[in-house]
């Protein structure tokens, strides 16, 4: 039920156009999100105080270009502005403009304001217009548009207590006067049709019986009114298709005239001159890939550069911090708890800590100056072979963080084809959740050395590995090309951003913001199995656990010169005959071929719940086992052998380790958004069988040619 005292406003705009932060300044901590009804589209709903009397709930619809929809979640918005989301009725509607883009979001605030609904604009980027050198009339603006103009900048908090009243006065205003100003001529477009339609719904305006004309049949109408519509097309001829077009092109012109009277640009070619002159190389056909596989050598070779002497002051911080506490606890079960499971767990997630903040700050700065844009139309030519289009690279280079975002943002490809292609290519990118595992592998087997002096081998294999995943995904991209068989024609289009200074307060935020999510959501996991794995680790069945202790106790009286051995030895054969021991020699028949030894199939089995959770299992098992905390943890992987006495991690073992993790699916989480943005478990169930086939080929293959 409404609120007489709660008003409901609907947030509109162009994607990028400062609508988010508009929201997040409104509503502050009083929002929640969820999902639209059927639909698996982000919502996001908050409240904020308009007057002493007066609150607004506020929704976020998604962003989009027009009021002809495409993309699913420009369908929610849609339906939203014609009045079709019984759930969603606002009373009016805030768009949100970027003076800096104005030409290009005054097409959609155009149609917006034709559905004759209360509206309120929201002119943001103002201070990014002026060092363009632009100046905009507002008072003239909103003139010319016959709607209120509010100049706001939500991340300074500027404009918001204006806006808020300005969206009250414009409530009164529009009870007692509602406007009848159309920003073009509809009615001589179609003025049979419209009439007709609205004699049918009389509460529609001219424009909104146009979208019911052309959209009728994914509107709730009953069917009588549904074929009195379509008769009225039949009748009059009615050409969607054409009506848009001549809609377009009338509302451009008029746009420009407005544009001429209220825009002073005074060197309107000065930025674009520059932009298409870097352009000129960024984007050449030769040199604009060879600079792209430059910027993502920069940026691997840069986790090893900038990485590694905090990791190396972690790393002794806690190898300090166990060997402290081993001396100082006695030894009971609560201190191996504490120095093998909790401080174990603790370390492994946060050596790894710097890398995803350094990993995280790059990516922020491709955004940030607008050359990520770049690497989508560079790639469209390869990517339209393979099945995908441009815009499929963005989940895929997202993929890099984390594939869960990943997927849910190939929701802008309006392909279906290409989308769930994308979909399902992209957990093969090596995310931030390998990253560790990748890390402590190679440190194992490839030597820390430099090449030329500045060209890190550990950062070169890095590298390959990423471009290995990405080599992969295109191979998978090309087959399910033929495969999926959804016939519907593509598009790419893709508006370029001007290039831009980075904004270094935004890399220090996106470098915090992200280290907090991997210590606290990959965090809480890494512990929870390494306190799990503690305790199947150390107890078993207690048959087999008393028989042992026996074994070894009277073993110790015989040979009393060995018992530091012994011990050592003993705790070995707890560990096996563990339940978690049993788990791995379970499995180990399985992974053999593969160079893997139980203890690794214990990660791979503790990896499902997250990938990174592999450092922390061994970080436990051998801890565990060896009971020493003066040795790091790559400490004892290195020294780590077989029964027959090899290294287990040796060369062929750990490449077979790492190449298993670039293409396994191993993330449960990834598995769920795939089957939430698919609407079924037929796609993540394919996408689980032939990643974990495909992975356990091509390990079976690099060990067999390395050993």
């Amino acid at each position: 039920m409404r609120n007489n005292n709660t008003i409901h406003i609907a947030l509109v705009g162009n994607p990028n156009s400062g609508k988010s932060s508009l929201f997040n300044s409104l509503t502050g901590l009083n929002q929640k999100v969820g999902n639209f009804p059927g639909v698996t589209v982000d919502k996001k709903v908050g409240r904020c105080t308009l007057t002493t009397t007066l609150n607004a709930q506020i929704i976020d619809l998604p962003g989009t270009y027009s009021l002809y929809p495409r993309r699913e979640d420009e369908w929610v918005s849609y339906k939203v502005l014609l009045q079709q989301d019984k759930d969603i009725l606002p009373d009016l509607i805030v768009l949100v403009v970027d003076a800096a883009n104005l030409k290009r979001n005054l097409l959609f605030c155009s149609q917006v304001i034709d559905l004759k609904r209360p509206v309120v604009i929201a002119l943001t980027m103002v201070d990014l217009a002026r060092k363009k050198d632009t100046d905009i009339d507002v008072a003239g603006l909103s003139r010319a548009l016959k709607v209120p103009v509010v100049v706001v900048n939500p991340r300074k908090n500027k404009g918001i207590e204006v806006l808020k009243k300005t969206i009250t006065q414009t409530l009164t205003q529009q009870t007692t006067t509602p406007s009848t100003h159309y920003f073009i001529d509809i009615q001589s477009l179609a003025s049979a049709a419209i009439q007709s339609t609205q004699k049918i719904l009389p509460q529609l305006s001219d424009y909104a019986a146009v979208h019911y004309l052309t959209n009728h049949e994914s509107f709730a109408l009953s069917n009588n009114t549904q074929q009195a519509i379509e008769e009225i097309e039949k009748e009059n001829a009615f050409n969607p298709t054409k009506f848009q077009a001549a809609e377009i092109i009338q509302r451009y012109a008029r746009i420009k005239s407005i544009m001429q009277k209220t825009v002073v640009e005074k060197d309107p070619l000065a930025h674009n001159l520059i932009t298409e002159k870097i352009d000129s190389l960024l984007l050449h056909r030769r040199w604009g890939y060879i600079i792209l596989l430059g910027v993502l050598f920069f940026l691997f070779q840069s986790i090893f550069w900038f990485a590694r002497y905090p990791m190396q002051a972690i790393e002794w911080a806690f190898t300090q911090t166990g060997s402290w506490l081993g001396n100082i606890l006695p030894a009971t079960w609560w201190s191996d708890l504490t120095v093998n499971g909790l401080l174990a767990g603790l370390s492994g997630i946060l050596i790894f800590v710097p890398q995803i903040m350094i990993l995280f700050a790059l990516i922020t700065l491709l955004e940030d100056t607008g050359y990520m844009a770049r690497i989508s139309f560079l790639t469209d030519r390869i990517m339209r072979s393979i099945g995908l289009n441009g815009k499929s690279v963005m989940p895929l280079i997202s993929g890099m963080a984390c594939a869960v975002p990943a997927i849910m943002s190939a929701r802008s490809i309006e392909n279906k084809k290409e989308r769930l292609i994308t979909i399902l290519v992209t957990p093969l990118i090596s995310c931030s959740a390998r990253l560790p595992v990748y890390t402590i592998l190679i440190a194992l087997v490839v030597p820390d050395k430099y090449l030329l002096g500045f060209l890190s081998i550990q950062g070169l294999v890095m590298m390959g590995l990423y471009l290995l995943g990405f080599v992969m995904a295109m191979l998978v991209a090309y087959i399910l090309k033929w495969l999926i068989k959804i016939k519907e024609r593509s598009f790419f289009i893709l508006e370029l951003p001007l290039y831009r200074p980075p904004r270094w307060k935004n890399m220090v935020v996106a470098m915090v913001q992200k280290a907090k999510i991997f210590v606290r959501d990959a965090g809480k996991i890494i512990m929870i199995i390494s306190l799990l794995l503690w305790l199947l680790s150390s107890f078993g069945p207690s048959n087999k656990q008393a028989a042992l202790q026996k074994e070894y106790a009277i073993l110790k009286q015989q040979y009393p010169k060995k018992i530091q051995a012994l011990e050592k030895e003993y705790k070995a054969k707890k560990l096996e005959n563990s339940y978690a021991g049993i788990i791995g020699h379970t499995i180990e028949p399985i992974i053999q071929p593969l160079g893997f030894d139980w203890k690794i199939g214990i990660a791979l089995v503790t990896s499902f719940a997250a990938r990174e959770v592999f450092v922390g299992t061994m970080a436990t098992l051998y801890s565990v086992e060896e009971d020493d905390a003066n040795s790091s943890l790559r400490q004892k992987l290195h020294t780590a052998v077989r029964p027959n006495g090899k290294l287990v991690y040796d060369t062929a073992t750990s490449f077979s380790l790492m190449i298993f993790y670039v293409l396994a699916m191993q993330c449960m989480s990834t598995l769920a958004v795939v089957k939430r943005e698919t609407k079924t478990w037929k796609w993540p169930i394919i996408q689980l069988i032939y990643m974990t086939g495909l992975a356990y080929i091509m390990s079976f293959l690099v060990y067999q040619l390395l050993k």
